[in-house]
């Protein structure tokens, strides 16, 4: 399920705020690789000079010696001046030969040595003779300087190391003072930005708001009031007018739409009219027909079939009464007239219009009563059978029962054929207006039916095989 999508108010506030914390998060890293920066480059040059001040006083130590200035009386020549110079620079001295061997060191502890090869190498072919290596050792960095003793004819006499530790701890004081005024500031910065931050989204989205209020409360069936805003900007001012002018063009549909709704349900009311008389009207012609075809007034019995046709007929012509009387009151339906009938009677009276001899009738009980309308009864068994009837048109051998039940839960009218089936792709629409497979016909039959049905909170259903048949069930309550 996808999720929700943020407003656009929250997403101008969230990005606002982001937008502190991104701000803030980056003066952080920069004053961060600034201290760092600085106090590199501190160390660095408090390392040259240092080792500049250290030369320095070596070579006035040479000159002043009363040894010769030579690589082999370098140990006697410093052995009582090492610790002097390392005191006064506040910094270790230790000095190698030529060949890279520990010849004397300011730190009594060192006693032997010698010079990686790496370094020697490295020494060897800078330009300046300097080379400079950088190490860390329990989160301690280290500087270690190498460079050659010269003599007065600038020849080597030996290598002078002088290691550095970096003393950075009063740049990380600084940048931890500085880190937490700026967290202050931060929080200062973070609260004064989400107040700004709501105040300017709010402000953005409440012209959009009040338009996408508008938006959702519009309706074609009512009248919908235009938007005026005075403060808000050329875009909105833009989708305002946008807006306005299709109320204006809405109102005109409404009333264009609402004359031809008017005009559709006068075209639906004379369908549905023409179809509810339609459909008395066939059985009182086979009625007719048939009366005519098996009139004999030698017939001991005429009376009795004379009056059983009248009584049909008379039940078709209550039936198209009823019809015209409701088109009287703008085409409403014949309102139900509740009384106790015999079920099984009414049912059998209603078969005898149709003179097929494949429809038969069954019902285990010669009385079911119910508190129901008889004409209204007459219309669903009448449609139900015609509807089996035109279904088995095409099949060789036809079969139409119709049964009635008394069941605990209602009373059940069963019609089924051996008819050409409905198709499951259409067996969700058959109950919908205007919906059939016939060439002939509004289809209106079934859906009128169900209308009668559930009007006695009842219910109709169906099962159905293609090219098997159709069974409908109709429950209809007891009272």
């Amino acid at each position: 399920m996808l999720k929700r999508r943020l407003s656009l108010q929250n997403r101008v506030f969230l990005a606002m705020v982001a937008l502190v914390v991104m701000a803030s998060v980056l003066i952080a890293l920069v004053t961060i690789f600034q201290y760092n920066e600085q106090a590199q480059e501190y160390n660095t040059g408090r390392f040259e000079r240092k080792e500049t001040a250290i030369r320095k006083h070596i070579n006035f130590e040479m000159r002043n010696s009363s040894f010769p200035i030579k690589g082999e009386f370098l140990l006697p020549m410093f052995q009582s001046s090492i610790k002097e110079i390392s005191d006064v620079h506040n910094l270790e001295v230790e000095i190698y030969d030529l060949q890279g061997n520990f010849i004397i060191s300011s730190n009594d502890d060192i006693k032997t040595g010698t010079i990686s090869e790496y370094v020697f190498n490295e020494l060897s072919t800078t330009i300046d003779h300097r080379f400079v290596s950088r190490a860390e050792k329990d989160g301690i960095e280290f500087q270690s300087s190498y460079t050659y003793l010269l003599d007065d004819s600038l020849k080597r006499i030996g290598i002078l190391h002088l290691p550095y530790l970096e003393d950075s701890s009063a740049l990380s004081r600084e940048l931890r003072e500085f880190l937490s005024r700026l967290a202050v500031g931060f929080l200062i910065m973070f609260a004064f930005g989400l107040a700004l931050a709501y105040f300017i989204s709010s402000y953005i989205t409440r012209s959009i708001k009040t338009v996408s209020d508008k938006i959702s409360q519009t309706a074609i069936h009512k009248r919908n009031e235009k938007i005026v805003l005075n403060d808000a900007s050329k875009e909105i001012h833009n989708l305002v007018d946008s807006y306005n002018r299709m109320i204006d063009d809405l109102e005109e549909s409404a009333v264009k739409l609402a004359q031809n709704e008017r005009e559709e349900a006068w075209r639906e009311m004379a369908k549905q009219v023409a179809h509810e008389i339609k459909n008395p009207l066939t059985p009182m012609r086979l009625t007719v027909q048939s009366f005519e075809r098996k009139f004999d007034p030698a017939d001991p019995n005429i009376d009795q079939k004379l009056k059983e046709y009248s009584n049909s007929l008379i039940q078709q012509i209550d039936v198209m009464s009823s019809i015209a009387s409701a088109f009287s009151d703008f085409a409403k339906m014949p309102t139900q007239k509740r009384e106790e009938i015999n079920l099984v009677e009414v049912i059998k009276n209603a078969m005898e219009i149709f003179p097929e001899s494949y429809i038969s009738f069954s019902c285990e009980e010669n009385k079911i009563m119910a508190n129901l309308d008889k004409m209204q009864i007459i219309r669903v068994v009448t449609n139900l059978v015609k509807n089996s009837i035109q279904a088995t048109e095409t099949i060789e051998n036809p079969k139409i029962e119709v049964a009635l039940l008394n069941e605990e839960g209602g009373i059940q009218l069963k019609v089924t054929d051996n008819g050409k089936g409905i198709s499951t792709e259409v067996s969700e629409m058959v109950f919908e207006p205007k919906f059939t497979t016939k060439s002939s016909g509004m289809g209106l039959g079934l859906p009128m039916i169900k209308n009668i049905i559930e009007a006695y909170n009842g219910s109709i259903s169906f099962t159905s095989k293609k090219e098997i048949g159709t069974e409908f069930i109709v429950t209809l309550p007891k009272e």
